[in-house]
């Protein structure tokens, strides 16, 4: 008998393994049903069955994942489950292997929230550079929350314990339901007529559905235009509303932004001794500094020798009349020297040379235009020819006919090229 053709189970089991983990429509599959037979394994794992009306199929969600879903799964709770279907060769058994799970019918709620999210982030309501700061002793702290239950006497509680000086004043409203945001809203707008350092709105832990009103659009806007400093602190610390990310800093929980809203009163006590301590050292240094001047200003030799001031002032103003004696005798003699001069200057002593010599130069002068000028030119019998008032020396510079006008001494004839 031949037993070339059998196989073993491992290795079939591994065929079919490899044909559905390269099967790319099982690569990433999006299923819903009902959880059954859940177990959280001490490790984090999740195990259990995904069933519906008609099939089952098993599941598991490691602990990598498991920590990113924002419920506690149970028995005959409806999910949507995000993975990829392979084989668990140990039995032979197809599975899926989870990614990621949300709550069957918050499905449409997460994909509003993502949505809302978006278009906030683009229009800069979530930018780190518009946050405001949260002051650091506030003495009035406004909350916005449900008037009863554990979230406002967790944060009552825990600013009176920090800091007992800060006031309280409560802004109550409904934190959820379909009146819950424009109850915030109200109250967020009356927030500004109490004058406060700090406000806080928020509310304990819930369900996504529960915490839908802080997912508000126009919430969202109010926390954003609001001109106090404003903590968020909805539910638990694992979950994120869009008023986490618009508000000014954001605390995990309501008992967590009490302790952001007021300091430690021990570490303000600590701060203030500090505080006290560097005053006097700062004063100590400055009255041994400010005395050090005091004595090195006593001992200058001015103030023992007060006379040398005068001394030394009266030598310089004597030096500074010596100068200007020696000025003034020194421009009057110049002034003497150039009288003299201009005294026996023969201008003075035989002023008629002076104007006899000027009118000989002036006869010379005349004498040289005379012999320059065109007219003593045209009396010794010459003529000038002009033409378009250009005097014309050549007759290459005339034509028939031109029009020309001939100087003479005793006047102008007009005459015309023949």
């Amino acid at each position: 008998m031949n037993n070339d053709k059998y196989i073993t189970v491992s290795r079939l089991t591994r065929y079919i393994k490899y044909k559905i983990d390269n099967d790319t429509n099982l690569q990433e599959v999006f299923l819903k049903g009902e959880i059954s037979n859940f177990k959280a394994h001490t490790r984090g794992h999740y195990y259990f069955t995904l069933k519906d009306e008609n099939s089952r199929i098993n599941a598991i969600m490691f602990s990598s994942q498991t920590k990113n879903i924002k419920f506690i799964p149970e028995d005959g709770m409806k999910v949507l489950v995000t993975g990829k279907i392979s084989v668990y060769e140990a039995n032979g058994g197809y599975q899926v292997y989870v990614s990621d799970m949300i709550e069957d019918g918050v499905g449409n709620l997460y994909i509003a929230y993502e949505q809302l999210k978006k278009k906030l982030e683009q229009e800069g309501l979530f930018a780190k550079e518009k946050k405001k700061s949260i002051p650091k002793i506030p003495k009035r702290v406004g909350v916005i929350t449900a008037p009863t239950g554990a979230a406002i006497r967790d944060i009552i509680s825990t600013i009176k314990r920090r800091f007992p000086l800060t006031e309280i004043i409560l802004l109550p409203a409904l934190v959820q339901g379909a009146e819950a945001a424009p109850s915030i809203l109200e109250q967020i707008k009356r927030a500004e007529e109490y004058n406060l350092d700090t406000l806080i709105v928020g509310r304990g832990g819930g369900s996504i559905e529960d915490m839908w009103c802080f997912n508000d659009e126009e919430v969202a806007y109010a926390i954003y235009n609001c001109n106090i400093p404003i903590i968020s602190a909805v539910g638990h610390e694992i979950d994120f509303t869009i008023a986490d990310f618009v508000a000014d800093l954001r605390a995990p929980t309501p008992t967590g932004a009490a302790e952001l809203a007021v300091p430690n009163r021990i570490d303000v006590i600590n701060y203030i001794d500090q505080l006290n301590i560097r005053s006097k050292k700062v004063i100590k240094n400055k009255l041994d500094f400010l005395n050090q001047r005091l004595t090195d200003v006593t001992n200058k030799y001015i103030l023992k020798n007060p006379m040398s001031i005068y001394e030394i002032k009266e030598q310089q103003f004597s030096g500074i009349i010596d100068k200007l004696k020696y000025s003034i005798t020194n421009i009057y003699n110049q002034k003497e020297r150039k009288y003299l001069n201009i005294k026996s200057s023969f201008i003075f002593k035989e002023p008629t040379k002076l104007i006899d010599k000027t009118k000989q130069r002036y006869l010379q002068i005349i004498s040289k235009l005379d012999a320059l000028s065109p007219l003593s030119t045209i009396k010794r019998g010459y003529s000038v020819l002009r033409k378009d008032n250009k005097v014309i020396t050549s007759k290459k510079d005339l034509s028939k006919k031109d029009k020309v006008e001939l100087e003479l001494v005793d006047g102008k004839v007009n005459m015309e090229v023949i």
